[in-house]
């Protein structure tokens, strides 16, 4: 982080899964990500998985395919490394643009 010094941070809210083994290593994975932010002073946004899916495909329940080949158009030239990499950029995305959108209405 401090490489390069983001200015924000985003995260999906948590869900719970099927796989409570999958659960709890998302959980931890946040908890690493909300501290490392806590520590810098930065702001983090967290969404939901439908809204992402809503500002990213127009749709909150796109599969990920769909989630995938929106955020190739998006960024058009990047090399995605399957659909955990195009959900994490998808969350991006979408927090780029609710920071936009709040910097314009203040």
């Amino acid at each position: 982080m401090l490489t390069h010094r983001p200015d924000g941070a985003a995260v999906e809210e948590v869900f719970v899964n099927s796989n409570p083994q999958s659960t709890l290593k998302l959980g931890q994975a946040r908890g690493v990500i909300l501290l490392a932010a806590a520590r810098t002073g930065m702001d983090v946004g967290e969404y939901a998985a439908r809204l992402v899916k809503k500002a990213i495909v127009g749709v909150g329940n796109a599969d990920k395919a769909q989630v995938h080949a929106m955020v190739s158009r998006l960024l058009p030239g990047a090399k995605i490394a399957g659909s955990d990499a195009a959900d994490a950029l998808a969350v991006a995305i979408t927090h780029a643009h609710h920071v936009a959108s709040a910097r314009r209405m203040a």
